[in-house]
């Protein structure tokens, strides 16, 4: 899908191979059956308006969720989702050198490191980073570890551990992996049955990544 949120990542055939691997390596979640497939080809623009923007704040990330039902504490569980994957630097660039910016700082050495790999106006703006150092292939709580410590690459990454509303959980997410994949199974539960289509809409796809 050509949308500009989606740069990182790559064709749905791949993501379909590798399915079964994540089945077996993630923890378990029961989602409930019964949706229905869309009937329209994909959509670059309704991706756009559908993934949340890189330099989203904790408020606005709050909102965002909770208008999709979900618990406070399932909106900063399902932000562990960081554990995995990558983001670039024209994602970042607009954090790093707003004046006027009013998050937390990340520790000094990591944000040094994040402004040398991405210059202010550098033409390298899809130079990558891991957002989950050092288990990037690991889904486990350590976003959380690194958010506290200050290593946060995106702008929701580095306010989440210190905002009042959400640092209780960063605390306690950091602290216990289990209650991270309770609560983040909760949220993925409740997003992905969020405006599901039933009865007569959409499409059953013979193939996922097809219309049939």
């Amino acid at each position: 899908m050509r949308s500009s949120r989606n740069l990182g990542i790559r064709k749905r055939e791949v993501v379909n191979l590798l399915k079964s691997v994540v089945e077996v390596q993630c923890p378990q979640i029961d989602v409930p059956l019964g949706r229905r497939d869309s009937s329209n080809p994909p959509n670059s623009s309704l991706a756009d308006t559908s993934l949340p923007p890189s330099n989203l704040g904790v408020n606005d990330m709050l909102q965002l969720f909770t208008q999709k039902g979900l618990s406070l504490e399932e909106s900063v569980a399902i932000n562990g989702a960081h554990t995995l994957g990558i983001t670039h630097c024209f994602s970042i660039e607009s954090r790093l050198y707003d004046e006027s910016k009013n998050d937390e700082p990340n520790e000094h050495e990591f944000e040094l490191y994040l402004k040398l790999s991405c210059p202010k106006g550098s033409l390298t703006s899809n130079v990558s980073f891991v957002l989950n150092e050092p288990t990037t292939l690991t889904f486990d709580n350590h976003y959380f570890i690194n958010a506290i410590n200050g290593r946060g690459v995106l702008r929701i990454d580095a306010e989440i551990p210190f905002h009042p509303l959400t640092a209780p959980y960063v605390q306690r997410f950091a602290a216990d992996q289990d209650a991270f994949f309770k609560a983040f199974s909760s949220a993925f539960v409740k997003l992905s049955t969020y405006g599901v289509l039933t009865g007569s809409q959409g499409m059953i796809r013979r193939y996922c990544n097809a219309l049939s």
